[in-house]
């Protein structure tokens, strides 16, 4: 079975479209809103093409109207794009993201596999790098050996005493210093993190006709630009 992961959509569209892989299943970490023009779009794709969908932290915050916790550099666009989402959301795709777990534990040909959107302890709000010293902690107490997370936008694989902590970093924003939308192969056993360019400029396009101040467009357009430049320390 080949399984895609991905995760971080932002209400990217175009990323989202411009994803060529071929997948028996379509596993979502989270975060299908925010920052990006098209939060919809994004939420009714999941749901037509999605096999495993898990709530992050701005789905969260856009289905029960709460804080989405972002760090400083981006907590100005959070708020002014969770407006504008929430305006053009409808009743029913709002209640899908609130009624979305917060975790999910799967099993695909013998490997056991345990997602969420942050980490295990904290689903929503963790932010563990790749090099934290807490992702030991986080798969100690877990029976899958494979552990699926999102929300930092950075891909990694980890493997520590048997298992594994896989990112498959940021679809519809990346932070890896490219433009390039990222994502995960599950496959016979492997795991193979891709990267893929897709038109970021006419997501840019849509985002500079948003009823939004100019300054947060400008900062989302040089985020996709340049790859979560600035530089953050947390999402």
């Amino acid at each position: 079975m080949k399984i895609v992961v991905i995760s971080d959509i932002h209400g990217n569209l175009e990323a989202l479209t411009s994803l060529r892989e071929t997948y028996d299943e379509l596993w979502v970490l989270g975060d299908l809103v925010n920052y990006g023009p098209n939060p919809g779009e994004a939420v009714d794709f999941v749901r037509a093409n999605a096999s495993l969908v898990v709530r992050g932290n701005h789905d969260h915050a856009l289905g029960f109207d709460e804080d989405a916790r972002c760090s400083a550099p981006f907590r100005e666009m959070a708020e002014a794009m969770k407006e504008y989402t929430a305006s053009v959301l409808s009743p029913a795709q709002k209640t899908f993201l609130r009624e979305l777990p917060l975790r999910i534990e799967r099993e695909i040909d013998g490997v056991r596999f345990s997602c969420c959107h942050a980490s295990p302890a904290d689903p929503l709000f963790a932010y563990c790098p790749p090099d934290s010293p807490q992702w030991k902690e986080e798969i100690e107490g877990l029976e899958a050996e494979t552990l699926l997370v999102g929300h930092t936008h950075l891909p990694f694989v980890r493997r520590m005493g048997g298992k594994s902590v896989v990112n498959p970093g940021s679809l519809g924003q990346p932070k890896t210093g490219s433009p390039a939308a990222c994502c995960a192969v599950l496959s016979e056993g492997t795991v193979e993190l891709r990267t893929f360019d897709y038109p970021f400029e006419q997501t840019i396009q849509k985002i500079e006709r948003l009823p939004i101040r100019a300054a947060v467009k400008a900062a989302l357009a040089a985020v996709l630009r340049n790859g979560g430049l600035p530089t953050v320390s947390r999402t």
